[in-house]
């Protein structure tokens, strides 16, 4: 990964979270990491 690719991502994320935050109040990304914690818990039960 470059970094000019590094930064942008970057970039991404943290205006993905400041308009969640702003418009959102939160509950997208709260969303999103509950159903990435379930994801773990699943990948982890298959293990």
């Amino acid at each position: 990964m470059t970094n000019t690719l590094a930064i942008w991502i970057c970039i991404l994320i943290a205006a993905f979270l400041a308009v969640d935050a702003v418009l959102f109040d939160w509950n997208t990304s709260l969303f999103l990491g509950r159903k990435f914690a379930d994801l773990l818990w699943w990948m982890a039960f298959w293990r």
